[in-house]
């Protein structure tokens, strides 16, 4: 079956490979926004796969920040992951958008959410507007435009293959066809 997946069908190669944040290891990108109801959808799927990645496999999530909605979002991922409740939050910070219909859109939303996760909302909003965060979120905005993403959900493998949903047709070939390119880029190293 991994025989037949064909880059330019399949998932794309991108023409300058995006350098990665841990040489040595095989990347595996998860390219999100919290407000997209595909994103959301493909969460269940993807939650059990990364547990099952291997040593040599270092798993990133890169919000979108194709707009200010979403740069918002990916300010809070970044802020959460810097006040360490990161993991402890990202299904919840969904759940809220798609099953609570709360937006989060701003600054006091988002600072209010974080406080339900011990901390101050004094002290989300100071992380929300830190320059580590900013920084960050620039950082996301470049690598998605070296990653040529048009949009999310996207995976993108070793900074250098990016598949898309319409190309995968459903989230288990997604994941199958990262693994097959895993696996490829583990028979180069």
């Amino acid at each position: 079956m991994a025989a037949d997946f064909v880059e330019g069908k399949d998932y794309i190669r991108l023409a300058t490979p995006v350098a990665v944040s841990q040489p040595g290891k095989i990347e595996v990108a998860e390219l999100f926004w919290y407000g997209c109801p595909h994103c959301y959808d493909f969460e269940p799927y993807i939650e059990p796969w990364i547990k099952t990645l291997p040593d040599d496999v270092r798993f990133e999530r890169v919000p979108g920040t194709f707009s200010k909605l979403w740069k918002t979002h990916a300010s809070a991922f970044y802020a959460a992951e810097a006040l360490g409740i990161g993991e402890k939050l990202h299904a919840d910070f969904f759940n809220r958008i798609h099953q609570q219909n709360q937006r989060l859109a701003d600054e006091n939303s988002i600072a209010k959410f974080f406080a339900e996760y011990g901390v101050t909302e004094a002290q989300a909003k100071k992380a929300l507007k830190s320059f580590g965060v900013k920084s960050k979120v620039q950082q996301a905005g470049a690598r998605l435009r070296g990653y040529q993403a048009l949009g999310v959900p996207g995976m993108v493998i070793n900074g250098k293959y990016r598949i898309d949903t319409g190309m995968a047709g459903s989230w288990p070939n997604m994941l199958k066809i990262a693994e097959f390119l895993i696996e490829k880029e583990r028979q180069t190293q």
